[in-house]
C-alpha cells in the first residue's frame, strides 16, 4: 500500500490528504508546488506494479489520458522525471455517479437524460480520436454539483492498432458484468458501440434504479442479455415516454449493426425525443418469455430422456433380486 500522508512530498507534489484506496491504487489529493495547482495523484500499490496485467492497465490509462483533451474527460498532466511510477491527473471537485445513483435511487428523466447525453458528447470525441473506453459503469463517472461530468480510468481503453486485450484480461481487470456488451461477452474486442451500449445500461438505471439483467452470478447477469430481453424501462417506471424507451432499446440491440452507430446519434435523439418514431419491438410483447443456456436446455431433456430408462433399470434389478 502506497504510505503517503499529509504533508509528505513526492518529487514537486505536497500530498495534502488520501481520497480513496482501491485494491490496485491510492488517490491523493496534492499541491504542485511549481505552480499551486490543484492536482490527483494515482499510485499504483506494490502488488499491482508486480502483476503485468493490472501494470499494463495503469500505463495504459496514462498513456490515454494524455493524448485526450475534453472537458468531459478526466485530464492525465504529462510531467518529468519521477522518482517512482505515479500518474499525475487533473483535480475535479465531485463524486462518483455511482455514489449520487446510489443515494437518490433513481433520477428524474431531465436529470438522467442530461448526464447521458454529457456523457455521450464525451465518448463521440474519444471514439473520433480513436479510443474507446470499455469499462464504462457509473463508477467510472464523475459529476459535479451542476451534474457536468467526466469520464475518469481508461485502464482497459482500446486504441486502434493498439493490441488487442482479451476478455480473460477483461474480466480480471473490469469491475462488474451489468455494462458489458454482448459482444465482449462473446470475447470481441468491441468498438465505439460497445460503449453505447453501456451508456444506454447506464441510463436505463438511472431512470429505473435498476440495470437491465438481473442474474445470481456475473456469468449469469452475462448470459441474460444474450438471451432475453429486458423488462420493458416503462413497466419499471411508467414515466418514461415511449420515446425515451425507444432510445434505450435503440442503444440495448444485441447486435451491434442495429444499435446507433455513433454516439452523437444516441444524443440527437435524447435532445429530440419528439422526432423518435416508436416501433413495434418483440422485445416489447416477449419480455416475459425466459430462456435458459442451451446446454442446461440440452442437459435437461436428456435428463427426462433417461427418466425411463432408470426406472426400467430399477425394476429390472428389483426383479432379478425378488427372483
Amino acid at each position: 500500500m502506497a504510505s503517503f500522508h499529509a504533508g509528505d512530498q513526492l518529487d514537486h507534489y505536497r500530498i495534502e490528504s488520501l481520497v480513496v484506496r482501491s485494491g490496485m491504487a491510492s488517490i491523493f489529493r496534492a499541491t504542485d508546488m511549481r505552480t499551486g495547482r490543484q492536482v490527483a495523484i494515482k499510485i499504483p500499490h506494490p502488488e499491482m506494479e508486480a502483476d503485468p496485467v493490472l501494470f499494463d492497465r495503469f500505463k495504459r490509462e496514462a498513456d490515454i489520458g494524455q493524448k485526450l483533451d475534453h472537458p468531459g474527460v478526466m485530464k492525465v498532466l504529462a510531467d518529468g522525471d519521477r522518482s517512482q511510477v505515479y500518474m499525475v491527473m487533473e483535480w475535479v471537485e465531485g463524486r462518483l455517479l455511482r455514489k449520487a445513483l446510489g443515494e437518490a435511487g433513481k433520477f428524474p428523466q431531465e436529470r438522467a437524460i442530461k448526464i447521458a447525453v454529457a456523457v455521450a458528447d464525451a465518448l463521440d470525441y474519444i471514439h473520433r480520436k480513436g479510443v474507446v473506453h470499455r469499462d464504462l459503469k457509473p463508477e467510472n463517472i464523475m459529476i459535479d454539483g451542476q451534474d457536468r461530468i467526466k469520464l475518469i480510468d481508461f485502464g482497459i481503453a482500446g486504441q486502434v492498432g493498439a493490441k488487442r486485450l482479451t476478455f480473460a484480461k477483461l474480466t480480471q481487470v473490469a469491475g462488474t458484468p451489468d455494462y458489458i456488451s454482448p459482444e465482449q461477452v462473446k470475447g470481441k474486442r468491441g468498438d465505439g458501440r460497445s460503449d453505447i451500449y453501456a451508456l444506454g445500461v447506464m441510463l436505463y438505471e438511472m431512470l429505473t434504479g435498476k440495470t437491465p439483467f438481473p442474474g445470481a452470478n456475473p456469468f449469469a447477469i452475462m448470459n441474460e442479455r444474450l438471451l432475453n430481453h429486458p423488462i420493458p424501462p416503462r413497466e419499471v417506471n411508467p414515466e418514461i415516454s415511449p420515446e425515451l424507451q425507444e432510445a434505450i432499446y435503440r442503444a440495448l440491440e444485441r447486435e451491434p449493426q442495429n444499435r446507433y452507430s455513433t454516439a452523437n446519434e444516441f444524443a440527437w435523439d435524447l435532445e429530440h425525443l419528439d422526432q423518435v418514431g416508436v416501433a413495434d419491438r418483440a422485445e416489447l410483447r416477449d419480455w416475459k418469455r425466459r430462456r435458459t443456456p442451451w446446454v442446461r436446455r440440452v442437459l435437461f431433456y436428456i435428463g427426462m430422456a433417461l427418466i425411463p430408462i432408470v426406472i426400467f433399470g430399477l425394476l429390472l434389478l428389483v426383479a432379478k433380486k425378488g427372483g
